[in-house]
């Protein structure tokens, strides 16, 4: 069987090779690149761009499997995969800690004012500016005392919580429709809607993944319902954040600050007016990375299409009513699925 690698320098092909799989690798810079990588592929790693649209997976008529590194798969038409057979898996949890930290650090940073203090201490406001070092004194903020809001209580979710209680807030309420109460009472969360989450909180985290639901979740509607002080952090994915209204409501005061880590386009178009706010700081989609990250993810990532094609369960599957599409054509006419040994009996639903 044929393993196609999107080129990365964290590619673990000799993992493939020890399995006794045949591995290409290739450059993607375009949705065709993939087809002309993935075409005779039985399995695939892919990444966040090029999108592994319909298109792509109607024309990889062999293509089981694809892995792709990290959480979201919303580069994936899950839809498509589904309906031809084809398994999209994930690494859950591999870099949840990354990502919990990262939201904690932008949340502190924006609440003591690092990055605008540490650039005008540079350049000798400590010195020579007295009044604006006093004005940083009246402005720093604690998270002790105050109300933090997590929107989507995943993993991710969790984790930011567990963190952000060190720090002492008065309550932390979440937001996430498929969580029971009961899950977020191990955790001393309270569930509640979303409005009144935005409207209650003094810090609000976002680590929802992106669903059609989700999409523009925060947008001037939602903005509006919140504290004029509100500070808010996005680690999840650009598009749950409307990237216009955010940039107005920051530069009219409707709230205080924003930490993003991602953006509806990434990278970020040098003239997206959230560059130029000084009460928006903004990181090149790194959250989830880190030398442990890119060590284990190529390894799962690896092993999720390993697993497959040997008939045993992957270690993430975003996709797993393709398990209904798999047995009907096992039953009929197995086209793609032909010869490989079944993993559903080993697959945990």
């Amino acid at each position: 069987m044929k393993i196609a690698l999107q080129s990365t320098p964290f590619n673990r092909i000799d993992l493939f090779e020890a399995a006794g799989f045949e591995v290409i690798e290739g450059v993607c810079l375009s949705e065709k690149d993939m087809i002309d990588l993935l075409k005779d592929a039985d399995g695939a790693q892919v990444g966040v761009m090029p999108l592994t649209s319909r298109e792509v997976l109607e024309a990889c008529p062999k293509l089981k499997v694809v892995s792709r590194m990290g959480v979201g798969v919303d580069s994936i038409d899950l839809d498509a995969a589904t309906e031809l057979g084809v398994l999209a898996c994930n690494v859950p949890g591999v870099n949840t800690a990354e990502v919990a930290d990262h939201a904690v650090a932008m949340m502190l940073a924006l609440t003591r004012r690092i990055c605008d203090t540490v650039g005008t201490t540079s350049e000798g406001a400590w010195r020579d500016n007295g009044k604006l070092t006093v004005e940083y004194m009246r402005t720093v903020r604690r998270i002790a005392g105050h109300t933090v809001g997590i929107v989507g209580f995943g993993d991710i979710g969790r984790a930011f919580a567990t963190r952000i209680r060190g720090f002492g807030p008065s309550q932390i309420i979440a937001h996430d429709p498929y969580v029971p109460q009961t899950t977020a009472d191990l955790y001393g969360v309270k569930l509640v809607s979303l409005e009144e989450l935005l409207q209650k909180s003094d810090y609000v985290s976002i680590h929802t993944a992106l669903t059609d639901e989700t999409r523009y979740m925060i947008n001037e509607d939602s903005l509006r319902l919140m504290k004029p002080t509100a500070i808010l952090v996005n680690t999840s994915r650009g598009p749950v954040v409307n990237g216009a209204a955010l940039a107005l409501a920051l530069q009219s005061g409707v709230i205080e600050a924003a930490g993003l880590d991602v953006t509806e386009v990434e990278p970020i178009e040098s003239q997206d007016p959230l560059l130029s706010l000084p009460n928006a700081i903004i990181t090149p989609h790194l959250a989830g990375f880190s030398p442990t990250f890119l060590e284990e993810c190529p390894i799962r990532q690896a092993e999720n299409i390993i697993r497959v094609l040997t008939g045993k369960a992957p270690w993430g599957l975003a996709n797993p009513e393709v398990i209904k599409t798999i047995a009907v054509l096992r039953a009929s006419d197995p086209g793609r699925w032909e010869g490989v040994p079944d993993f559903s009996t080993s697959l945990a639903l």
